[in-house]
């Protein structure tokens, strides 16, 4: 994502936080990140470092887990394209882009 945005001024990401049950304290993670709503935050957690407590409370990750089984995403990451096309798993970037200009 940060390799798109260093490239292209056109494309913007919506980043929803989407915890899977099988990554031990995903979901108290997100809502740290949402509560302090903080991208360093979101790297750190890549990162695999210790984050804090949630300082919230906040149902946004339980509405995001409910909109993603709504929608039939199982999985991570999960890309919606502005025509509603769904790219799951990673993709390089350049293949990434690739996919958006061809939409």
């Amino acid at each position: 994502m940060k390799k798109i945005l260093e490239q292209r001024k056109d494309i913007v990401f919506f980043i929803i936080l989407y915890p899977l049950p099988m990554h031990k304290d995903a979901a108290e993670k997100a809502k740290a990140i949402m509560c302090e709503n903080s991208l360093s935050l979101l790297d750190d957690a890549f990162e695999k470092k210790n984050l804090p407590k949630p300082s919230c409370n906040t149902t946004v990750i339980d509405d995001n887990i409910k909109l993603a089984q709504r929608l039939g995403i199982d999985g991570t990451p999960a890309i919606i394209l502005p025509d509603g096309s769904l790219l799951s798993g990673a993709l390089s970037a350049d293949a990434l882009i690739q996919q958006i200009e061809k939409k």
